[in-house]
């Protein structure tokens, strides 16, 4: 890395930040766990997007989760099927038929 090095922007970062502010709006649920997990495994060997991974590290922190933790917790969370499902009330469904 020399002087000129610039920090990659992923191709979904600017989706991305908008789900980790939100994260940090609303803490740790079952989905935002999720998200978190999906988030830190997307950025993991990425490089760039430094703001990106260092507010993941920080809401771990916040959370007061090490990775493993999260991915214990999140793991558990999918062998029950239901960190996605939305709930029935005001669902947006899409009709693919």
């Amino acid at each position: 890395m020399g002087a000129n090095y610039q920090d990659q922007q992923h191709p979904r970062g600017k989706q991305d930040r908008e789900i980790v502010d939100r994260l940090f709006q609303e803490g740790a649920s079952d989905r935002n766990l999720a998200e978190l997990a999906r988030l830190r495994i997307r950025y993991r060997n990425f490089p760039g997007a430094s703001d990106l991974k260092r507010d993941l590290d920080l809401l771990l922190q916040q959370w007061q989760l090490n990775e493993e933790q999260l991915y214990e917790k999140t793991r558990q969370l999918h062998a029950l099927g239901q960190v996605y499902q939305r709930p029935k009330q005001g669902e947006n469904k899409q009709d693919w038929s």
